[in-house]
């Protein structure tokens, strides 16, 4: 697909649909016209039922994303009025990430610091390199970090660790991460593309309305109580059932073959 800049890139490869950030010589930092890519990446990858997965990856090998691209600063976020264009921005790009109904991984080698990370934890699941590095350095540059943002890393790994995180503002190896539940696997640098490409593969076998009706109700339990849509969870269950891929299933489970899900 055409986008305005060329440090974004997505390609569609078979049922997974590849999101690069696409700045190496900045270590990956986001720029505001990498994120105006993203939202026109994650509109075709959502509007086509090929994709299955979608995952994203930092072009090279020394970053997923090292954060917001600060030399913009002075350009985008130095008025009151500036700041308020790129937050807004940075809020639909969250939204078209948290609301992608199909799988969203992220392959992390080297720094996945800031912004970065904010965007690496909207995924369903991290998959790290052994030599990935992790880090909210809010701190060192007195950037408030929004109510969303906290809980979303919160939620992750509790408020006490969230404190020391934004507090210390320090960089934590794969190891501590996955100690401490910030990704869900870590393995050698040089297995994580299969290592990823396995798992984005296995999931885009499986029945669409199913991870679709999980995903949705993860979000929903996630929710304060009073806020959450159970209503919309029942339904979506209840599409599964009443759908075609359902009984595709129970014939393929009975005659002892992989079954072919359609989505419907």
């Amino acid at each position: 697909m055409e986008l305005a800049t060329d440090r974004m890139t997505a390609e569609k490869d078979g049922p997974i649909g590849w999101m690069t950030f696409n700045n190496p010589e900045r270590r990956n930092a986001l720029t505001v016209e990498m994120r105006e890519a993203m939202l026109e990446i994650l509109a075709e990858f959502a509007a086509d039922d090929a994709v299955r997965v979608v995952v994203m990856k930092g072009a090279g090998d020394r970053a997923f994303v090292s954060g917001a691209d600060i030399s913009q600063f002075e350009q985008e976020r130095a008025s009151d009025e500036q700041r308020r264009r790129y937050m807004a921005l940075s809020n639909r790009v969250e939204a078209a990430l948290t609301s992608l109904e199909k799988p969203l991984v992220a392959m992390i080698r080297g720094y996945c610091l800031g912004g970065g990370m904010g965007v690496a934890l909207t995924a369903d699941i991290r998959v790290a390199a052994e030599d990935a590095q992790f880090g909210i350095p809010a701190a060192r540059l007195s950037i408030g970090y929004p109510y969303p943002a906290i809980r979303k890393v919160m939620d992750l790994i509790g408020p006490s660790r969230t404190k020391e995180m934004l507090f210390t503002a320090r960089r934590y190896d794969a190891a501590e991460a996955l100690a401490m539940g910030l990704v869900n696997r870590v393995v050698p640098a040089a297995a994580l593309e299969d290592a990823v490409r396995g798992m984005a593969e296995t999931m885009a076998g499986n029945a669409p309305l199913a991870i679709r009706a999980t995903k949705a109700c993860v979000a929903e339990a996630l929710k304060d109580e009073s806020a959450r849509d159970r209503t919309r969870c029942d339904a979506l269950v209840e599409a599964c059932m009443a759908g075609e891929d359902y009984i595709e299933g129970r014939r393929a489970f009975m005659e002892k073959r992989k079954p072919v899900f359609r989505g419907r």
